[in-house]
C-alpha cells in the first residue's frame, strides 16, 4: 500500500528539475512495472501481489490507482492508464552513451495542491489494510510505504500509524516505512536505529511511527551501501532523488521462502 502526499508543497522542484510530486510519480509508476515484470512467466503475469494507493492533499483523500483502494498486480498489468515514449542514457560498452527511447507504463499523475490532510490518508490506508489482510489471513503481512514532505495539517497522525502496526496476518505484524521528500541539499538521514540525531520533533515522530526493518528488508539496504544497526527503522529523512528511488525497491521486496 503506497500513501502519497499530494499538499502544494510537493510541487516544489528538486535538485534535478522535477517536483517533488512529478518525481514521485516517475518512481512509483517504475515500481507498479518493475512488480510486474517480476510477476511474469511463460504462461503470463501471475497474481503475486496486490497493490494499492492512497493519496491525500487538497482535493481530499482518494484511492490513486482506477479509482479502487486495492488492485491485484494482473488487472493492474492489463490496464494502464497509457503508455508513454520515454528516453533512456544507456552505456554504449565504449566509453559513451546512447540514448534509447522505451515504453513506459503510467498507472499514476502527479498533483499537489492544498494541506496536508495527513491523518485522514493514514486512517483510509488503515480502513483498506485491515480489510484485506482478513481477507487474507496467511498471506505476508501488509506493507505501507508513506511519502510526505510536510507536517499533518489535520492533527497527530502518530496514534494512527500504532494502530496499523497492531494489523497483523498470521505471518506478522503490518509494516509503515515512512519517507520524508526533499528539495534541500542538506544531507538525508537513512534507516536511523534511534531518535536522538533527528532534527525535529517531526522527524521524531516519523521515526516512532516506523517499523522495525525485517531481516531481508535490513540485508536489501546493507547490499545498497545503508549502514545499519541494530533496531534500524523504516524511514529517511530529508531524502534526495537517489534514497527515493532506493526506498521504494528495498520496500517492496518479498520476503523469499529462504527467509521464512
Amino acid at each position: 500500500m503506497f500513501v502519497i502526499d499530494q499538499s502544494g508543497s510537493m510541487n516544489e522542484a528538486m535538485s534535478i528539475g522535477k517536483s517533488k510530486a512529478e518525481f514521485v510519480a516517475d518512481v512509483l509508476n517504475k515500481t507498479i512495472y518493475t512488480l510486474v515484470t517480476n510477476c511474469t512467466k511463460a504462461d503470463g503475469v501471475r497474481n503475486y501481489f496486490d497493490i494499492g494507493l492512497i493519496t491525500y492533499g487538497g482535493s481530499g483523500v482518494n484511492s490513486g490507482l482506477r479509482g479502487e483502494g486495492i488492485s491485484s498486480i494482473v488487472d493492474l498489468a492489463n490496464n494502464p492508464l497509457r503508455v508513454e515514449d520515454r528516453s533512456r542514457v544507456e552505456d554504449d560498452g565504449a566509453g559513451g552513451v546512447f540514448e534509447r527511447r522505451v515504453k513506459f507504463p503510467v498507472w499514476f499523475d502527479p498533483t499537489a495542491s492544498g494541506g496536508t490532510p495527513m491523518c485522514a490518508g493514514l486512517t483510509r490506508a488503515a480502513e483498506a489494510v485491515a480489510a484485506w489482510a482478513d481477507a487474507h489471513p496467511y498471506s505476508y503481512p501488509p506493507t505501507i510505504i508513506h511519502v510526505t514532505d510536510g507536517e499533518a495539517t489535520d492533527g497527530d497522525p502518530e496514534h494512527i500509524g500504532g494502530a496499523l502496526g497492531q494489523l497483523t496476518t498470521q505471518d506478522g505484524s503490518c509494516l509503515l516505512f515512512n519517507i520524508h521528500v526533499s528539495s534541500e541539499q542538506a544531507d538525508s538521514i537513512s534507516f536511523p536505529a534511534s531518535e536522538a540525531g533527528l532534527p525535529d520533533s517531526y522527524a521524531r515522530m516519523l521515526f516512532r511511527m516506523s517499523s522495525a526493518m525485517p531481516d531481508h528488508i535490513a540485508r536489501l539496504a546493507s547490499e545498497k551501501n545503508y549502514k545499519l544497526s541494530d533496531g534500524s527503522r523504516g524511514f529517511m529523512f530529508n531524502a534526495d532523488p537517489r534514497g527515493i528511488a532506493n526506498f521504494f525497491d528495498i520496500g517492496t521486496r518479498p520476503r523469499l521462502t529462504a527467509d521464512r
